[in-house]
């Protein structure tokens, strides 16, 4: 599915990380990607993160998954929304509706929640530190959107979902299939479903704090640091006060973390590996059986195309003409000669046709093979 009726330019622009914009039914034809009882089905599932929130009156009952098999024949038909994570990590037609986002660089893309809501479900009023394009793919939900927030703003008790206690709605609108509603981070908003059979797509986009970067990087750095490499002064002089930390100690301190803290190179590599590790690290995507380079070969004469596995990220950092670092699952790959113009065009694309002359290079050979042996990539099915 694409857009047809959409002013990314002008969305860019106005909207991104500004304020709330609702799109209506810009697709060139809307179909709801998953049916619920598939949903349902993942909800009980060992390894997928899901959550089951339930209204009573004024109080909200949150559970974890996998739920029991039987758990929805005993919710009734109000007041509750099941949502399931990264659903497009496990169902393709959910996984294609990041394409049309890719205006937003790959490394902020997070994944696909969906939700089902059966009637005056939802999660409460809310809000979240990150960009999210709320698609709505079956039934309807009308969605109040509110003033800005943050961690001042009052929160109801509850031990796990943040709530706001003071929601005041500043808009109104009514999703209908196909439907898309932006909210920006720190927008407060709270969806109701109308009716029966509500579904709804969040397809949201990652903002690292500062305090995440500096810790993990911090940590990445830690790692590799030798013990003896300590505070030195050959030249110490005398003092008037042994009391004062000098101006030259705090000099010579400072630089001892500013000058790895600063490397841009390392940090480059560092991020590159950091923002393409996969969210769910235990899942295993690898193939039962080996890829060698000739099978490859084989493959590909046929015309056989690759596709990327929705689990994985891509993304790539250009060093010089000479070389590019390709970042995939939270690995590093030095591509040079056929191999960039290759990697450029793995992280474009979700399917990738080999047809182009790079295709039959040992080094870009090479490459997939080593993807395909992770479960980075995969073979699609010729018809």
């Amino acid at each position: 599915m694409q857009f047809k009726n959409f002013d990314i330019a002008a969305f860019l622009r106005d909207s991104w990380q500004k304020k709330p914009l609702f799109l209506k039914n810009p697709w060139t034809a809307w179909h709801n990607p998953i049916e619920p009882d598939e949903l349902a089905g993942l909800a009980v599932e060992e390894g997928i993160e899901s959550r089951l929130v339930i209204r009573s009156n004024n109080a909200w009952q949150l559970e974890h998954g996998p739920l029991p098999d039987d758990r929805f024949d005993t919710l009734g038909n109000k007041h509750w929304t099941l949502l399931v994570q990264a659903v497009d990590h496990y169902v393709p037609e959910v996984a294609a509706l990041i394409e049309p986002f890719r205006f937003i660089p790959n490394w902020r893309i997070d994944d696909v929640m969906v939700s089902f809501a059966a009637e005056e479900g939802g999660v409460g009023p809310h809000f979240d530190q990150y960009d999210v394009f709320l698609i709505q793919g079956a039934g309807k939900r009308r969605w109040q959107v509110g003033g800005h927030c943050d961690e001042n703003s009052p929160l109801m008790p509850h031990d796990e979902l943040r709530l706001l206690a003071d929601f005041e709605a500043e808009e109104n609108f009514v999703c209908e299939p196909g439907d898309i509603l932006y909210i920006p981070p720190g927008v407060s908003h709270n969806g109701v479903a109308m009716g029966e059979d509500c579904m709804t797509y969040s397809v949201g986009f990652r903002a690292p704090s500062r305090s995440d970067l500096i810790g993990h990087w911090a940590d990445d750095l830690l790692a590799e640091m030798q013990d003896d490499d300590r505070y030195a002064d050959p030249e110490l002089a005398i003092q008037s006060n042994p009391g004062e930390i000098s101006s030259g100690a705090l000099d010579r301190l400072h630089a001892m973390i500013t000058e790895k803290m600063g490397d841009r190179q390392a940090f480059a590599r560092w991020f590159g590996q950091y923002s393409s590790t996969p969210k769910y690290t235990e899942m295993d995507w690898q193939p039962e059986q080996k890829l060698a380079p000739q099978e490859l070969r084989e493959k590909l004469q046929q015309g056989v195309p690759l596709r990327c596995n929705p689990a994985s990220r891509f993304s790539f950092i250009r060093t010089d003409a000479e070389k590019l670092l390709l970042f995939v699952d939270g690995q590093t790959m030095e591509c040079t000669g056929d191999a960039i113009p290759f990697a450029e065009i793995l992280c474009a694309e979700a399917l990738v046709t080999m047809d182009e002359p790079f295709a039959i290079s040992d080094s870009t050979i090479n490459l997939i093979v080593d993807l395909y042996n992770r479960g980075s990539v995969a073979f699609e099915p010729l018809d």
